[in-house]
């Protein structure tokens, strides 16, 4: 299982997971009848809520359990982990996971069973037992789970694995935290909120852009009214993966070329989208309501292939359909508006776009620049780090931190491992998982549709309307 690329290649991209053959030919059959299908909204799904999700996905099905809103871990001395995928994505977060004290990695696992033995090895070399290792095909993650020993299941797998592991550690009482996307239709969204409220366990999508030290920073400027009252907001992954995608080691497998062939919305929406909504309190005093999408024609894949795939290459069998730039509008309860963009298929320099805007000012990365009333009146862009002080506590704690991303992958493994340890509420949970992975399905269906927009549900079930703690957290005593 392979993700994500090397950190001189590519410095800010979080995919995760590739497979091995017999799994790239399980996902490339099953994944075809979920295009097939109209996206499938409820073909995977069991359950009131998933039926619900099929007959009318706006529509908010009866809550089976209670609410996960501000549930906080149970305390423990030490955390107890177990990972899932082991390609360089996994085989890269394992080193912050053993940076961090008081926490174990017991166990990992990946079918390749050189990788599940080289972070073994990364284990005992950081002074901790040897963990066990679970290599016996793609289903073993499952024995994994059953362990008695283990409190939290990292999973960074190919993307059609993502739900089916959350359900599995969740259903043996493991909290779990996965890579982006959680899952990839609206009835495996609602399954994932149904368990976690039923197991009282977390489900957490690990969107480590929102531990960017300038998402933090503008995060807490926002908080305290900077920005005066937020208005907008964008958001993106525009990143040329082409080369990546067409190189046949990288992912093990054509998995993620394929979803190219499969859908034509927002394949990733969560880096763009996770930031702008903690920024807006989003589920935690306002929601997002519905999405509009557009997309341009699906050229830039083809017009790759043929410059630089020989004849009779597999990829020559793909017809793609996803559109090379989609771009998105969320709108809020509170009448915000949220841009989001993807496009991995054209050449153009990297950029997540990172914007906010307010009465006051706004504030715009990529490059990085702000301009707010009163400290500026003259139109002209300002230098962010004048605002210095307003970093998050954790980046003034961590002022260079290990691991990639700029520290940001640091960031999300101390402060998740450091709310087990202490029993606090996770900084997001279940609920910001669906919200932020929603717009796959949804860009997709309004783009079918010629831009008809989609409602996105309301996975709180009203918990939203509460105001409560998110991102912007207090530093907490030990």
């Amino acid at each position: 299982m392979n993700d994500d690329a090397p950190k001189d290649q590519d410095p800010q991209n979080t995919d995760d997971g590739s497979m091995s053959r017999r799994s790239v030919l399980r996902t490339t059959a099953g994944v075809a009848g979920i295009a097939g299908a109209g996206l499938g909204l409820g073909t995977l799904g069991t359950g009131t809520a998933a039926a619900t999700a099929e007959a009318n996905p706006a529509t908010v099905p009866a809550r089976q359990g209670s609410t996960m809103a501000g549930v906080r871990f149970d305390r423990r001395s030490t955390v107890r982990v177990g990972i899932v995928g082991l390609g360089n994505r996994g085989g890269s977060m394992i080193d912050l996971f053993l940076a961090v004290t008081g926490v174990q990695v017991v166990a990992v696992c990946d079918p390749v069973k050189a990788k599940a033995e080289q972070a073994a090895a990364k284990v005992t070399a950081a002074g901790q037992p040897v963990p066990a290792v679970y290599t016996n095909g793609e289903d073993d993650y499952e024995n994994l789970c059953k362990r008695g020993d283990i409190d939290f299941v990292y999973v960074a797998t190919p993307w059609d694995l993502h739900f089916e592991m959350a359900k599995t550690a969740m259903l043996n009482g493991k909290h779990v935290g996965v890579e982006c996307p959680i899952a990839l239709q609206l009835d495996q969204l609602w399954q994932l909120v149904d368990l976690s409220e039923r197991t009282r366990r977390h489900c957490m999508q690990l969107e480590n852009c929102c531990y960017g030290r300038n998402e933090m920073r503008v995060l807490r400027m926002a908080h305290a009214g900077l920005f005066g009252d937020l208005l907008h907001g964008a958001g993106a992954y525009n990143h040329d993966l082409r080369g990546l995608m067409f190189d046949p080691d990288y992912y093990e497998g054509p998995w993620r070329r394929l979803w190219h062939t499969r859908l034509r919305g927002d394949l990733y929406p969560n880096h763009g989208f996770g930031p702008v909504a903690n920024y807006m309190d989003i589920n935690r005093g306002d929601r997002a309501v519905s999405i509009t999408s557009v997309g341009s024609p699906a050229r830039g894949l083809a017009e790759y292939r043929e410059q630089h795939m020989p004849a009779g290459d597999p990829s020559w069998k793909e017809t793609y359909i996803e559109s090379d730039r989609t771009i998105s509008l969320v709108q809020t309860a509170k009448g915000r508006v949220i841009r989001l963009e993807h496009d991995v298929s054209t050449p153009h320099p990297y950029s997540r776009i990172n914007s906010l805007g307010g009465t006051k000012g706004v504030f715009e990365d990529y490059p990085t620049r702000i301009y707010l009333e009163p400290d500026h009146t003259d139109d002209q862009w300002k230098d962010f780090s004048a605002y210095a002080d307003w970093d998050h506590w954790l980046w003034k704690e961590h002022a260079d931190p290990p691991g990639g991303h700029g520290g940001m992958d640091y960031m999300l493994v101390f402060r998740l491992m450091q709310c087990m340890r202490l029993g606090l509420a996770p900084d997001f949970d279940v609920y910001d998982a669906a919200t932020w992975t929603a717009p796959v399905p949804l860009s997709h269906l309004s783009i079918k549709a010629k831009g008809v927009p989609q409602q996105i549900p309301d996975f709180t079930r009203g918990e939203w309307k509460k105001a409560r703690p998110g991102m912007d957290s207090d530093k907490p005593a030990e």
